[in-house]
C-alpha cells in the first residue's frame, strides 16, 4: 500500500471519530422534561421515583436523567404523581367533539379529569360512515383523542327503521357490509344498545352475524346489554346471551356499565359474576366497565315506557298515548317497569333543563303536583318531550363489588346532566383509592389506562414507556377532587396540574389551555 492510501485511510478514520464525539456531545433536545415526580406508569406496578421528557408527541425518556439535554421547558414533580391519560371506554360526547365552539371540542368535562382518549359510537348509536367522521374531528381539530365503534342501532336504523322487525338475508347482509366498511376505516368494535330501540327488536342471531363481521377485522363486542336487572328477560339471561354471542361470533366481549339495576334483581350479582367468569375459564375473553355512582340516567321513554309502545319511534309512540283502548295497557306497562327499575317514583328524577317545572324534581312529586298517578305522570311528560331521567336503582355493595373485580375497568358513560361526565376518574380515584382504600392507588391507574388500552387494542397509549405517545397527566393527590354532585352535575373536577395530548399541553398550572391536540385513532395503527 502506497503512502498516499495510507494518508486516505487515516484521514477517513479520523474524519469518523470526530463525527462520533460530535454527535455525543451533541445534547438531546426535549420540549417538556419533569423532573423527579413520583411516577406511577399505569402498568399496576409501586410507584418509582423519577424524570419523564417529552419531544414531539412521543414519551422520550422515562428513568434518571444523567446526560446533558436541552429543554424548552422543565416542570417540578415535588409533591406531584405523574401517571398515563386516563382512557374513557364509553361516552355520548361525539356532539361535543363536533361542535362550533373550540370551548365544547376541548371537552373540559374530561380532560380536567385527567381524560386523554375518550370511546363515541357506544349503546349502538354513533356516526356512519366511520372515515366521514374521522375525518370530521381531525378538521375541526379537538381537545382528547377519540376512537370510534360502529352503532349496531345506527346500522339497523339505516337499513330497517325504527320498526319491530326482523332483516331479510339481504338486509342482513346489507348489515353486514356496513359494519365490515366501518371496521375498515378503523372502528374498534361494534356497540350494541339491546336495552333501546330498535336494537331491542333485534334477536341474538342478527347481533352474532354483525358481531362476525367485526371480528373478522380484530374489533371487540361492546354491550348495553338487553337488560341490567329485571324489565325484561332479566340481568342473568340478558349476560348468557352476550356471553354466547361471544363464544359463537369467536370475539372478545364488554359490558358496558355493568351493574345490577333494581331492587327485584339485587339478589342476582353474584350469578352474573358466576357466568362471566365461567366463560372467562372457558376461553371467551371478557371484561366490563363500571362508573362509581348508583344512579343511571338514560331517556325517561327508554327506562319506563314498554317496548312495544315504543315501536316505530316517538310519533308513533305519541300516536298510540292518544288511543283510549290502549291506556290501560300502556300504564300496567309503565307500572311494571317503574317497580322493576327503582320500586318507587320517588328515586326517578327529570333533567330537562328547558323546562323549569319538572327539571330535577322526581316523578313522584311531579304526579302529586299535578295528582295523577306516575304512569300518567310519565304519558304527560313524554307526551311533549324527550327528558332525561336519573335512576337511584343500585346499591353501593354491588357498585363495589363489580370494581373489585379485576376485568372491570372505569368508564364514565358521560353524556349531560350527570356527575359522572364530569367526575368519574375523579371520584374513582379519590373516593375509592384513596378514601375507601378499596385497592391501591397504582391499581386505580392501571385500570383507568393501561386495562382499557390492552382491552380495546389500542396502540403506544395507556402507558409511561419510552417510545409511546405522551398522554400524560400530572396531578396533586391532595388537591385532585371530584366537586360535583346529583344536584349540580356539570362542575368540573380540580387538582391536575398538567395534562398532556400528544404532547401538547391540554393544561397548564390547572388552567385550561386550547392545544386542541387530540386525533381520530384507528384500529391496527400505531
Amino acid at each position: 500500500m502506497n503512502i498516499t492510501n495510507k494518508l486516505k485511510i487515516t484521514l477517513s478514520a479520523v474524519i469518523m471519530v470526530a463525527a462520533v464525539n460530535e454527535i455525543k456531545a451533541q445534547k438531546p433536545v426535549y420540549d417538556y422534561v419533569i423532573k423527579k415526580v413520583t411516577v406511577f406508569d399505569g402498568s399496576g406496578k409501586d410507584s418509582v421515583l423519577a424524570d419523564v421528557a417529552i419531544a414531539g408527541d412521543t414519551i422520550a425518556f422515562f428513568g434518571n436523567l444523567k446526560h446533558k439535554y436541552k429543554a424548552h421547558k422543565t416542570v417540578k414533580g415535588k409533591g406531584l404523581y405523574l401517571s398515563p391519560g386516563f382512557i374513557d371506554p364509553h361516552t355520548h360526547y361525539y356532539t361535543h367533539l363536533t361542535h362550533k365552539d373550540s370551548t365544547e371540542r376541548i371537552l373540559p368535562r374530561a380532560v380536567m379529569q385527567g381524560v386523554t382518549t375518550v370511546f363515541v359510537g357506544n349503546d349502538g348509536d354513533g356516526p356512519l360512515p366511520i372515515k366521514s367522521a374521522q375525518a370530521k374531528v381531525n378538521q375541526l381539530k379537538i381537545g382528547p383523542n377519540v376512537a370510534f365503534l360502529v352503532g349496531h342501532n345506527t346500522v339497523r336504523r339505516s337499513v330497517l327503521g325504527e320498526n319491530d322487525v326482523q332483516p331479510t338475508p339481504a338486509q342482513l347482509s346489507e348489515m353486514e357490509k356496513v359494519v365490515e366498511t366501518a371496521m375498515t376505516d378503523g372502528a374498534f368494535g361494534i356497540s350494541t344498545g339491546l336495552f333501546y330501540t330498535p336494537g331491542n327488536y333485534a334477536k341474538t342471531e342478527e347481533v352474532i352475524m354483525l358481531s362476525k363481521a367485526a371480528a373478522k377485522y380484530g374489533g371487540i363486542y361492546d354491550t348495553h346489554q338487553r337488560d341490567e336487572g329485571a324489565q325484561g328477560v332479566g340481568v342473568v339471561k340478558s349476560t348468557q346471551e352476550v356471553l354466547n354471542i361471544g363464544y359463537k361470533a369467536h370475539i372478545p366481549v364488554h359490558f358496558s356499565h355493568i351493574k345490577i339495576s333494581g331492587p327485584l334483581a339485587w339478589s342476582k350479582r353474584d350469578s352474573v359474576i358466576y357466568w362471566i367468569e365461567k366463560a372467562q375459564h372457558d376461553g371467551v375473553k371478557v371484561t366490563a366497565n363500571q362508573y362509581p355512582y348508583i344512579a343511571s340516567r338514560t331517556s325517561l321513554i327508554a327506562a319506563v315506557v314498554p317496548t312495544w309502545v315504543r315501536d316505530g319511534g316517538v310519533k308513533a309512540m305519541r300516536k298510540r298515548f292518544q288511543d283510549a283502548s290502549l291506556k290501560d295497557s300502556i300504564l300496567n306497562g309503565i307500572t311494571k317497569l317503574i317497580a322493576a327499575r327503582t320500586g318507587d317514583a320517588d328515586k326517578l328524577f327529570i333533567y330537562a333543563k328547558n323546562n323549569p317545572e319538572i327539571n330535577t324534581k322526581s316523578l313522584k312529586t311531579l304526579a302529586d303536583n299535578w295528582k295523577i298517578s306516575p304512569e300518567e305522570a310519565v304519558m304527560k311528560i313524554t307526551a311533549k318531550e324527550s327528558p332525561s331521567v336519573h335512576s337511584f336503582s343500585m346499591r353501593e355493595e354491588d357498585v363495589e363489588t363489580f370494581m373489585k373485580k379485576p376485568w372491570v375497568m372505569t368508564g364514565s358513560d358521560g353524556g349531560n346532566d350527570h356527575p359522572r361526565g364530569h367526575a368519574t376518574f375523579s371520584r374513582y380515584i379519590e373516593e375509592y383509592a384513596m378514601n375507601r382504600k378499596l385497592f391501591s392507588l397504582s391499581h386505580a391507574i392501571y385500570k383507568s389506562s393501561y386495562l382499557t388500552a390492552q382491552t380495546f387494542n389500542i396502540k403506544k397509549r395507556g402507558l409511561i414507556k419510552q417510545g409511546y405517545y405522551a398522554d400524560l397527566i400530572l396531578f396533586n393527590p391532595k388537591k385532585y377532587k371530584a366537586n360535583n354532585s346529583y344536584d349540580n352535575g356539570e362542575v368540573l373536577s380540580s387538582g391536575v396540574n398538567y395534562l398532556w395530548i400528544n404532547g401538547k399541553p391540554a393544561i397548564e398550572k390547572e388552567n385550561l389551555v386550547y392545544s386542541l391536540s387530540g386525533k381520530a385513532l384507528s384500529l391496527n395503527q400505531p
